[in-house]
């Protein structure tokens, strides 16, 4: 007990340490009296497991890869938006409001949490790694997969601060000699390309470190990294770096992002070889044969139970991983996200910090997804642009897809409504009377993901049976809360809701997220590994030889059948008709569709915002109106709420200053040789 209570003592004192100390990523021990302390610690298993936690410690909250607003505004792009929080609305509100945040008003000391902790994760791994071999009471393999989860860790920290910030500060792996001037302890920031090598090398290494221990983790670890884990950051980390913005990039503000010598951070030449080596890194996690899209048998339970795709003459002839034949491609889209599986029941869930996530959970975000009807906050929304990328069930697009933003194909969006007869003779389904037809015959992930205007909410746990089984309505004159009302944030300022995460029992009842089935975060996800081993391998012209991470090389070069490989699971689970031959050959035609495919399948994932600057979209995609429904309309004038308008309460642009978050200032200040990103100020 004394013991415990010390390490306890011990970790309070570092952390307030911590929190005053001008250099927060200096290597740990500079805050022990001496070696003695390091090693009762590192000796012992407890206090080694303890101290491996409070690494962890560091992924949650604001470094969430997905989570609610309040730690991830990245997690709404051009996609999804939230419409509470809106300093519009509220001006006494200390909070970064969607307006706030996509007019990027915020300030240099925003949502700065990210560099601290990350930073600090990163002082504390080293730590680990450096001394867990003391450790007498655990054997050689143990030391060994434990120091591999140390050096995913700070790996891993070293990922989100880049995707974040852009090139940063690489520390030497030894530490830092802390009896060191400040002067002679300032670290520049390292290039684009030498911090995502850095990760991939760092990751190779701690995946064989896990390789023996940790290929699988099982349910009481599940929010551990596994070696799958390792390659696929990797494989993420070297696809971001062989994307424009790091590769090749000549526009202005690349050229003003530089160290504080005037060496340039990003890439000004074009290397295409760094596409031949994300795509071998993909291959890797794709290799292992751990890691397989999630499917649900097909079986009619319900008049909402199954969308079944149409007959292609290809993979709706033929049973699952060659066709969706046997599976219910919509509910096992949904599955995967809503709560229905535990992580180590999910066979795609490559990583995740299950559902330790801080405040601004998913379970948040569902809550603020549910409709007023259920006491959900209805304010986490879809834009029309979104809504108008899903395919139609036979794979064509929409009639009248991107009409209004000037992207239209001449065809116009359907009208009319879903007829009472229509519904009881099972036409169109799922879709229930009232409901317009544009919404009618889309692919199966539309239906597991839009709430648009009139869908049906089971919501089992309400337990007034009059609230349960829910058709949703967002007109204006909507008698039960869910539409327009200027007193109030609780309105979709599109007209679209969002039904990805949400579970069939889900409801914010009470206002306790206890009546909302606990979420497994989906932080990397093997569909995003498959679309990377695609993507990557649609860049190439030439062929390349990329070494294996288990030794052996894969000869690697544009391969229609190895980029298939990457896209038929997610077409096939999806139940959506296979691309064209005619944009397989064109390389420029499958770059529009693999983008397209990510924004739909990882939607909602904390995905698009980072991809949309990668691939140095953002300025154009990031700065469009919005569009959405027109909610002012009531019932009675539906075929004008069904007229997609610009929204006025959603505001968009995008400047160069947005490409990466600003440094604070604070840490400007304590690193002199930390340069700031382009456009933003250093308060001098």
């Amino acid at each position: 007990m004394e013991r415990r209570l010390y390490f306890i003592l011990f970790i309070v004192v570092n952390i307030s340490i911590i929190s005053s100390c001008k250099k927060d990523y200096l290597k740990s021990d500079q805050y022990f009296k001496d070696r003695l302390t390091i090693e009762k610690v590192f000796q012992s298993k407890v206090y080694t497991e303890e101290w491996l936690a409070h690494v962890f410690a560091e992924f949650k909250d604001i470094n969430a890869d997905v989570a609610s607003k309040g730690h991830t505004p990245h997690a709404f792009a051009d996609d999804m938006f939230y419409g509470d929080r809106d300093s519009d609305y509220d001006p006494s509100k200390n909070e970064l409001s969607y307006n706030k945040f996509k007019m990027g008003l915020y300030n240099e000391n925003e949502k700065q949490g990210t560099w601290t902790q990350s930073y600090r994760g990163i002082r504390n791994a080293t730590t680990f790694i450096q001394n867990v071999y003391m450790n007498t009471e655990m054997n050689e393999v143990e030391i060994e997969d434990f120091r591999g989860q140390a050096r995913f860790a700070r790996a891993y920290l070293y990922w989100l601060l880049l995707r974040k910030y852009g090139p940063i500060p690489l520390l030497p792996d030894e530490g830092l000699d802390y009896t060191e001037s400040y002067d002679n302890l300032a670290t520049p920031r390292s290039s684009y390309e030498e911090c995502a090598d850095y990760i991939a090398s760092e990751m190779l290494l701690a995946a064989k470190e896990m390789e023996v221990l940790g290929m699988t983790r099982g349910q009481d670890a599940s929010a551990r990294p596994t070696c799958g884990a390792a390659l696929a950051t990797r494989a993420k980390a070297l696809l971001y770096a062989a994307s424009p913005l790091a590769n090749g990039n000549t526009a202005d503000f690349a050229l003003k992002l530089t160290d504080d010598v005037g060496k340039n951070l990003l890439s000004v030449n074009y290397n295409e070889e760094k596409w031949a080596k994300a795509a071998a890194a993909a291959r890797d996690v794709m290799e292992l044969g751990v890691y397989s899209l999630y499917w649900v048998p097909l079986q009619e339970t319900g008049d909402d139970a199954t969308v079944i795709p149409p007959k292609d003459m290809n993979f709706s002839e033929k049973s699952w991983p060659e066709g969706w034949a046997n599976i219910d491609p919509a509910k096992s889209y949904a599955q995967v996200f809503d709560g229905t599986l535990q992580p180590s029941g999910n066979p795609e869930l490559i990583f995740t910090r299950g559902d330790n996530q801080g405040g601004e959970s998913i379970s948040a975000m569902v809550a603020h997804q549910l409709p007023r009807s259920a006491t959900g906050w209805n304010t986490h929304g879809l834009t029309q642009k979104l809504v108008d990328a899903y395919y139609m069930n036979d794979g064509k697009d929409v009639p009248g897809k991107d009409l209004e933003i000037g992207r239209g194909n001449g065809s116009v969006r359907a009208s009319g409504y879903v007829t009472q007869t229509d519904y009881e003779e099972g036409r169109y389904k799922p879709l229930r009377a009232g409901v317009s037809l544009q919404y009618a015959n889309r692919e199966p992930r539309f239906y597991a993901s839009v709430a648009y205007n009139g869908s049906f909410w089971t919501l089992f746990n309400e337990t007034q049976e009059r609230n349960r089984n829910q058709q949703v309505f967002y007109y204006r004159d909507d008698n039960k809360g869910n539409g327009f009302n200027s007193s109030n944030a609780y309105w979709l300022r599109t007209g679209f809701g969002v039904k990805k995460f949400v579970h069939q029992n889900d409801t914010y009842e009470g206002g306790s997220s206890s009546h909302i089935v606990p979420k497994a975060e989906p932080a990397i996800r093997y569909a995003d590994i498959l679309l990377a081993y695609a993507e990557a391998l649609n860049e190439l012209d030439g062929s390349y030889t990329i070494p294996s991470w288990r030794g052996g090389s894969y000869n690697i070069y544009r391969d229609i059948s190895e980029i298939k490989r990457g896209i038929h699971p997610i077409r096939i689970r999806a139940g959506v008709p296979d691309y064209s031959g005619a944009i397989y050959g064109s390389k420029e035609e499958l770059r529009k569709t693999i983008k397209r495919e990510r924004f739909l399948e990882l939607m909602g994932e904390g995905q698009r915002y980072y991809d949309l600057r990668r691939w140095m979209d953002a300025p154009v995609e990031e700065a469009l109106p919005i569009y959405g429904a027109n909610v002012l309309m009531n019932e009675k004038e539906r075929d004008l709420f069904h007229q997609p308008i610009a929204v006025w309460a959603l505001k968009t642009t995008f400047a160069d200053k947005m490409w990466f978050w600003p440094i604070s200032h604070s840490e400007l200040k304590r690193n002199k040789r930390l340069t700031q990103n382009p456009g933003w100020t250093y308060n001098d």
